[in-house]
């Protein structure tokens, strides 16, 4: 079977160090890092890098094998060299798109995208339309999509053991850009991807954050989301980090510590006058995998396959625009917003120095 030619471009902490600050951590299994998970997967080569500080291509080609010749500065002479088939975006969300166009551009058929899709509206529409047109695939970094955890938790609530889906909640949702888009595509994903109908949304810091159509940092938000299937979910800003609810119409579900516990609770007649009243039930056995190689292999599997992987351009775009509702929504004096967003022009644009990678565990 064919191997991959695989290269990354941003190489710092997701790109390729983040497994230094997460060894031995509760529910992160390794390989977390974009680098590290090609390494580990079978398909794969990692032949590759790009970035702009060549002292943090040299720690990242020593951690992972990327000879010196294979390091650039330049990620188009990159492109142009290296007869690439995967390339991930490990770059924070104002350049991201540029870089996935010409990625899909110059050939390359399959992107590993970090989170969050896009720094606009506009500039997620963009990236859809190269990647579709030039017959490419992308999968994002919003890692529980491929956490076995969580796939668990949508068996038992596509059985229907629980009844009806009717109210997700997210009781951490933090920054958008940052925590909020894996907490957002999650929202997604448990509801199997319906579309949203409209937004309502709050930033608590959120006003001095614009300058005009520019927001100047990554802000923190709360919400609501109704889907166009009746679910409504729920997204909070609480003591409770990373915790994520699913009420049904006959029980509930509740990923506690992102995922490390479980409560699960089913209605029976046993209340006052013999209403329903839910009642603990035996929670599911769930074995933390690695989302980083399973989110490769997607890709992989697409790419021999053909199929669509299970995240997908489209769903990246669907998660970028519950941010952006969110974000139109407060500005707009907490009103509702429909969806698809007609205004587009918002745009994240932060002036901050690049994050110092951990290059070795304590």
């Amino acid at each position: 079977m064919k191997t991959y030619r695989a290269a990354v471009i941003g190489c710092s902490r997701m790109g390729g160090f983040i497994d230094n600050e997460v060894i031995g951590a509760q529910g992160i299994p390794l390989p977390y890092s974009h680098a590290a998970g090609f390494t580990a997967c079978g398909r794969t080569e990692l032949v590759a890098c790009s970035d702009l500080r060549s002292d943090v291509m040299a720690e990242f080609g020593r951690l992972h094998g990327v000879p010196a010749q294979g390091q650039y500065t330049d990620y188009r002479e990159m492109l142009a060299k290296e007869g690439l088939d995967i390339v991930s975006v490990a770059t924070q969300p104002e350049p991201r798109a540029e870089i996935v166009i010409e990625c899909v551009g110059q050939g390359v058929k399959a992107v590993y995208a970090e989170k969050a899709m896009a720094a606009s509206m506009a500039e997620a529409d963009a990236m859809v339309e190269a990647v579709e047109s030039n017959g490419a695939i992308l999968n994002l970094g919003t890692n529980r999509r491929w956490d076995a955890r969580y796939d668990r938790m949508k068996e038992i609530i596509d059985s229907g053991e629980l009844g009806e889906l009717e109210h997700l909640i997210v009781y951490q949702v933090g920054t958008l850009f940052n925590s909020g888009s894996h907490h957002l595509d999650l929202v997604l994903r448990l509801n199997s991807d319906h579309p949203a109908a409209w937004v309502q949304g709050h930033l608590p810091e959120g006003d001095p954050l614009f300058a005009g159509d520019v927001l100047t940092e990554d802000p923190r938000a709360e919400g609501i989301i109704q889907f166009v299937n009746g679910v409504t979910a729920h997204v909070m800003l609480t003591a409770r980090r990373s915790e994520y609810e699913a009420i049904c119409s006959k029980g509930t579900i509740t990923a506690i510590h992102d995922g490390l516990s479980w409560q699960v609770r089913r209605a029976s007649s046993t209340g006052l006058r013999g209403r329903d009243q839910f009642h603990d039930a035996t929670p599911p056995e769930t074995t933390p995998n690695s989302s980083t190689l399973c989110l490769i292999e997607d890709l992989v599997h697409s790419l021999d396959t053909g199929e669509p992987p299970r995240g997908g351009v489209r769903a990246a775009r669907a998660g970028n625009e519950l941010i952006f509702g969110l974000i139109e929504s407060h500005r707009a004096g907490g009103a509702r917003v429909s969806l698809p967003l007609e205004k587009r022009t918002t745009r994240l644009v932060r002036n901050r120095a690049p994050r110092q990678p951990k290059y070795r565990p304590d």
